[in-house]
C-alpha cells in the first residue's frame, strides 16, 4: 500500500479489481499499453486473464480505469495544501504539490509521457480529465483573486496545464540535444537549468 495521499492506497486496492487496475498502469508506464496484453496485466496482479475480463471487459475500460487513475493522483496533490492564505498562495502551493507528486511518481510521468505522445489520437479523455480537473482549479483561485478575472479563464487553464506538463514533454529532448553538443566537445559546464514551465494563471 501507498501513504495517505496516494491514489492506489485504501481498502479498494485489496480487492483484485484494484490490483489489475494497478498492474496495468504499472505495465502501462514501462511498456506501453500497446505492447502490454491482458494476459501480461494478468500476470502482474495475480489473477486469471478471464478475472481481468470479468472486471474490465476489454483493454479499452482497463485503459480508462488507468487514466482515471493518474487523473487521481493530479486531484489529491492539488487538493493537498490546506486552503488558506492568499489566492496566490493557495495556487504556488497547488503547483508546489503537483510537481513533488510528479517527482515522486516516476510511473505517472511515464504514463503520461507514453500516453499523449505515442498515442495521441486516442488520449481525449485522459486529457479532457486533466483539462476538467485544471479549470475546476483556475475557477478557485479566480474566486479567491489569486487568478485575473478579466482574463478568459480558457487561456489561464491552457497556461496552468502547459506549466505542469511542458516539462515532462520537452525534458528528454532537451537531454538528448545537450548529449549531442557534449559529444561534440561543448563544455558541460556550460549546460543551463532548462524549465519551459509557464507562470500560474494570472
Amino acid at each position: 500500500m501507498g501513504s495517505a495521499g496516494d491514489p492506489r492506497a485504501g481498502s479498494e486496492d485489496l480487492t483484485a479489481k484494484a490490483r489489475i487496475r494497478n498492474a496495468a498502469f504499472d505495465l502501462f508506464a514501462g511498456i506501453g499499453e500497446d505492447k502490454a496484453s491482458m494476459r501480461m496485466v494478468a500476470a502482474e496482479a495475480g489473477v486469471t486473464v478471464g478475472l481481468v475480463v470479468h472486471h474490465f471487459t476489454s483493454k479499452e475500460k482497463l485503459r480508462q480505469a488507468v487514466d482515471q487513475l493518474v487523473i487521481s493522483y493530479f486531484a489529491a496533490a492539488i487538493k493537498s495544501p490546506p486552503l488558506v492564505g492568499t489566492g496566490t498562495q493557495i495556487g504556488l502551493a497547488r503547483d508546489a504539490a503537483v510537481k513533488i507528486m510528479l517527482d515522486e511518481n516516476p510511473k505517472v510521468v511515464n504514463y503520461l509521457r507514453r500516453s499523449l505522445l505515442e498515442s495521441a489520437s486516442t488520449r481525449g479523455e485522459l486529457l479532457e480529465g486533466l483539462t476538467l480537473l485544471a479549470a475546476e482549479s483556475v475557477n478557485e483561485l479566480r474566486a479567491k483573486g489569486g487568478a485575473s478575472t478579466t482574463r478568459s479563464s480558457t487561456s489561464q487553464v491552457i497556461s496552468l496545464l502547459i506549466g505542469q506538463l511542458g516539462d515532462l514533454f520537452l525534458q528528454p529532448m532537451v537531454n538528448t540535444m545537450w548529449e549531442v553538443l557534449e559529444e561534440g566537445q561543448i563544455d558541460p559546464a556550460a549546460k543551463p537549468l532548462v524549465s519551459v514551465t509557464t507562470k500560474r494563471p494570472s
